[in-house]
């Protein structure tokens, strides 16, 4: 796969966002992997982390349509989807307009400040790509993705999002501070843009990229101890008192079928920007923590304590042979 010309842009697409988005390589990885696993994702942070601009990059650099929608309590299903205008002069008198949810990328920034039919509404097309409006169904783009973003510290006038929209996610990624040596380039770079006679070039790729990419992954071989390897580390989240009793007292529900499938997908994406076109145990370890932190429900016990997913993931890891 040294070769690989698909392979070769996407990972020079990936160096690109990250020479406008510095200190957030894992936040970028996490992003073309959604994208060519075909998935949407939570992405979660503290305000200021470049998740905005991480999204403008991506689709800067592909080239396609970007929405952004500003999630408030009292946005309505059709400021989203669009909705039914009555005109005099048409025909057919009421012509369908489409909502900022007909894009390619959709930034959906503080999706739980908005209430749940908003988020339902949302839910349709993650799930169908498609949206319903008036009785009549309207297909979304080929090339589709929903980014979600949340505050995890200002709970207040949130609505916290329904187990069925979070296990739609493929994958909610927690994006972290940068480093100190990142920051002083972050620094460098904003003074740089500030400039009158800054240029930057952006070097575009065709979307079409996307689709080759998606059908080279899908001839990623997974071999039976990988897909065994899957199933425990699910079967572990389902029935913890299996493997371990600390495990089982943290564990209240685990992941659905829909893990199972994100962390296969998502693996098989690992593997193959690996430039390898099989899967390892280490693929799958990879992408882990971003496809499972999202949907475990955890106990009493393990809040009291203060216990996250992560750490709960970890535990997993330990506990679940590799075959």
């Amino acid at each position: 796969m040294e070769n690989n010309s698909t392979l070769n842009q996407i990972l020079e697409l990936e160096t690109q966002i990250g020479s406008m988005v510095i200190g957030q390589d894992d936040l970028i990885r996490k992003l073309v992997i959604g994208l060519l696993a075909d998935g949407n994702l939570l992405l979660e942070s503290v305000p200021g982390l470049a998740k905005t601009r991480t999204v403008k990059s991506l689709a800067k650099g592909l080239d396609t349509g970007l929405s952004r929608i500003q999630f408030t309590p009292d946005l309505l299903p059709s400021d989203v989807t669009g909705t039914e205008i009555y005109q005099a002069d048409s025909e057919e008198k009421f012509v369908f307009q489409q909502g900022p949810i007909f894009s390619n990328l959709i930034l959906a920034d503080e999706i739980n400040r908005a209430p749940a039919k908003v988020q339902a509404a949302l839910l349709e097309a993650m799930e169908e790509r498609q949206v319903s409006v008036a009785g009549k169904t309207h297909q979304m783009a080929p090339l589709f993705m929903v980014l979600a973003t949340q505050n995890p510290v200002e709970q207040e006038g949130t609505y916290p999002l329904p187990e069925a929209q979070m296990d739609r996610f493929l994958m909610h990624v927690k994006i972290t501070y940068p480093s100190s040596e990142s920051e002083k380039k972050i620094l460098n770079l904003v003074r740089n843009e500030n400039k009158s006679d800054y240029k930057k070039e952006y070097k575009k790729y065709a979307e079409s990229l996307v689709f080759e990419a998606r059908e080279q992954i899908e001839q990623i071989t997974v071999n039976e101890a990988a897909v065994q390897y899957i199933v425990d580390l699910i079967d572990a989240t389902r029935f913890p008192e299996k493997y371990s009793e600390e495990l089982n007292a943290w564990l209240d529900y685990g992941a659905s079928p829909r893990g199972s499938i994100a962390l296969d997908k998502c693996a098989r994406v690992q593997a193959w920007i690996s430039k390898r076109d099989y899967v390892t145990s280490d693929d799958i370890r990879a992408v882990v923590h971003d496809v499972l932190r999202h949907r475990l429900i955890l106990s009493y016990e393990a809040n009291a304590k203060r216990i996250t997913s992560d750490q709960v993931i970890d535990k997993i890891l330990e506990v679940v042979a590799i075959p």
